[in-house]
C-alpha cells in the first residue's frame, strides 16, 4: 500500500465526485482513499478562480511505503496529587486546564462570565433592551470572547504545530468541521463555538476537572514570590500551581497583578473603527460576481504603511456577520465583528485600525497602568458621546472629507447608530494614520470607500505585557503563570490555546 501526494485545481462549485474522478484520471488508478491537506481558493484572476487542493493519496495501486503517521502531542499521564488553579475559560485558560487533567493533576478552572448558555441568553437581551449584563455578555462568559466572533484558527505564531494538531483535533472531536483541519483560512463560526465549548466542558469534566462560572479572581496571597492562595469571591482556593489567563478585557486583573508586584510594560498594539459593507460588494470587488457556488462569502485582507510611523491594516474580518457591542463594563462603548459558520449574512465587516504604541498616544512615556486608564478613558468617551451603546459611526467618504453623515444607513449592529464625527473622537495620530492608509484599501479593493466606519475597535490586542519567563511564569514568581491575549504575547484563538498548552506542559515537566 503506497500514497502519493498530487495538487489539482477545481472550480469553486466542485462536487465530491468530480474530485474522486480528478484523482482517477490524474493518478489512473481506480482503487484508493485520499485526505485533503490544503485547500484554498485562488482569486487572484477573476476570470479564473479556482481552489488550490493537496491531496495524500493511499492506494495497493501506488508502489513505495505507506505514509509515516504525523506527530501528536504526548501529553505524560500519573496520577498527581498537586493542584492547579486556573482563571479565565477563553482558548488560553481552557486548553492549560484541559492538558494538565489529562496529564492527572487536579485543575479548577474558573470563569468570572457565565456559562454559554446564560451568556448567548444575556446578549439577547443585552441587544433587545440596552441593559448589560455583566457576567453574560460578548466579552466575558464560557470560553472568552471568541466564542462569539467568527472564530478564526489562523495564526502567524511559529513552533506551534504539535500544539495547534491537538487544538484542531479537540475541535473536530467536540463537533467542530472536519475542514478546519485543511482550510487555509478555517473558522468556526459563532453558532459552532457555542456547541463546540459546552461540548469541551463536558469532556474536561469527565476527566475530572472542575469548573466555576460568576466567579472573579480578586486578589491572590503571596508568600516570598509564591502564591499560596487566590481569593474567588468570600472563597479562597490553595494550589500547587496558579495560571492566569483572563484575556485583555479584565483591567481590575491587571490592577490586582500590579499591585502585587506582577511587572509589565508596554507595548505596540493597534486602535481604530470597524468598517461595515454590504456583502455583495465585498463579493464583486474580490470575484468580479455577487456569488460564487461552493464559496460562503468573500473575505479580505488590507495593509497600508500609511505615514510609515503607524501601520494600518484591517482586522478580524466578518464575513457575511454583523458588529456587535463588545462592552466589557457599563460605561465601556466598543465594537466587535460576529459571524456564524454559514456566513450567510447581508454585511462583511472588518476592523480598520493603526498600529501605535501608548507613549506615541499619550505624548510621552507612560507606565503600564497608565496605558490602561488611557484607553479605559477612549472607551468610557464612546459611551458618553453616543449616551449609551449606540454606534458612533460616519461614512468612510465621510470621515476622508472630516464631514458629518447626512443620513443613517441600513447596518448590522443591533443597537442602532448616531452620527459622529469618529475622526476627532480618535486621537489625532490614529485618525492621521487611517487617512493615509485609507486611500491604498481603496486602491486595493475597489468600492471600500462605499462603507461606514462605526465604534470603537480597541481589543485588536493589549497595550501591556507582562514580564515573563518562556515557561509563561511571571518574573520574580515561583509558581504564577500569566498566557493568552491577557499575557500580551498571543492573539486569536490558536495561540492563545498554544500559549495555554505550552505553559501546562512546561508545569508537567516541572512535575515528572
Amino acid at each position: 500500500m503506497g500514497y502519493k501526494t498530487i495538487q489539482l485545481k477545481l472550480a469553486p462549485g466542485y462536487f465530491d465526485t468530480d474530485l474522486k474522478q480528478r484523482i482517477e484520471k490524474e493518478l489512473r488508478i481506480k482503487e484508493f482513499s485520499f485526505q485533503i491537506e490544503s485547500k484554498s481558493l485562488d482569486a487572484r484572476k477573476k476570470s479564473s478562480i479556482h481552489w488550490l487542493l493537496r491531496i495524500s493519496v493511499l492506494s495497493p495501486e501506488i508502489p513505495g511505503a505507506e505514509k509515516e503517521s504525523s506527530k501528536t502531542l504526548a501529553i505524560p499521564y500519573k496520577s498527581r496529587s498537586k493542584r492547579v488553579a486556573i482563571t479565565g475559560s477563553g482558548p488560553a485558560g481552557f486548553f492549560a486546564a484541559f492538558v494538565l487533567q489529562k496529564a492527572g493533576f487536579q485543575t479548577l478552572l474558573v470563569e468570572r462570565g457565565a456559562e454559554v448558555n446564560k451568556r448567548e441568553k444575556g446578549i439577547i437581551q443585552f441587544e433587545r433592551s440596552g441593559v448589560f449584563n455583566p457576567v453574560a455578555n460578548y466579552s466575558f462568559g464560557e470560553g472568552g470572547a471568541g466564542t462569539f466572533s467568527d472564530g478564526k484558527l489562523t495564526s502567524r505564531s511559529k513552533h506551534i504545530s504539535l500544539e495547534k494538531e491537538f487544538i484542531l483535533s479537540s475541535y473536530v472531536e467536540a463537533g467542530a468541521p472536519a475542514e478546519i483541519k485543511y482550510m487555509a483560512y478555517p473558522h468556526l463560526g459563532s453558532d459552532n463555538l457555542k456547541t463546540i465549548v459546552k461540548n469541551l466542558r463536558q469532556q474536561y469534566q469527565e476527566l475530572g476537572g472542575e469548573i466555576i462560572f460568576e466567579t472573579t479572581l480578586t486578589d491572590l496571597i503571596i508568600e516570598s514570590g509564591n502564591v499560596v492562595e487566590a481569593i474567588l469571591g468570600q472563597s479562597q482556593v490553595s494550589a500547587e500551581y496558579f495560571v492566569i489567563a483572563t484575556g485583555h478585557s479584565a483591567y481590575e486583573t491587571y490592577r490586582m497583578l500590579m499591585k502585587l508586584g506582577v511587572p509589565f510594560r508596554t507595548k505596540n498594539f493597534a486602535i481604530g473603527t470597524r468598517a461595515e459593507h454590504r456583502q455583495e460588494e465585498i463579493n464583486r470587488a474580490q470575484w468580479g460576481v455577487d456569488e460564487l457556488p461552493g464559496v460562503k462569502a468573500a473575505e479580505y485582507r488590507l495593509t497600508s504603511m500609511a505615514d510609515g510611523k503607524h501601520p494600518v491594516y484591517s482586522f478580524c474580518m466578518c464575513p457575511g456577520g454583523m458588529v456587535v457591542p463588545a462592552a466589557t463594563y457599563k460605561h465601556i462603548n466598543i465594537v466587535n465583528g460576529m459571524s456564524n459558520y454559514r456566513r450567510d449574512g447581508r454585511f462583511a465587516n472588518a476592523g480598520c485600525v493603526a498600529g501605535v504604541h501608548p507613549d506615541q498616544l499619550a505624548g510621552r512615556k507612560i507606565t503600564p497602568l497608565e496605558a490602561l486608564e488611557l484607553l479605559e478613558n477612549l472607551e468610557n468617551s464612546f459611551f458618553a458621546i453616543a449616551g449609551g451603546y449606540q454606534a458612533p459611526f460616519c461614512t468612510i467618504k465621510d470621515f476622508l472629507a472630516g464631514k458629518m453623515p447626512e443620513k443613517i444607513p441600513e447596518t448590522s449592529y443591533p443597537l442602532g447608530l448616531i452620527p459622529a464625527p469618529l475622526w476627532e473622537m480618535l486621537q489625532p495620530a490614529i485618525t492621521n494614520a487611517l487617512r493615509e492608509g485609507i486611500p491604498d484599501f481603496m486602491h486595493k479593493m475597489k468600492g471600500y470607500e462605499n462603507g461606514i466606519f462605526l465604534g470603537l475597535e480597541s481589543k485588536t490586542s493589549s497595550p501591556i505585557q507582562v514580564i515573563r519567563e518562556k515557561s509563561g511564569l511571571c518574573s520574580g514568581f515561583q509558581n504564577l503563570f500569566m498566557v493568552g491575549e491577557g499575557s500580551g504575547y498571543a492573539g486569536g484563538i490558536i495561540s492563545s490555546a498554544a500559549d495555554g498548552i505550552k505553559t501546562a506542559m512546561q508545569i508537567i515537566a516541572k512535575e515528572t
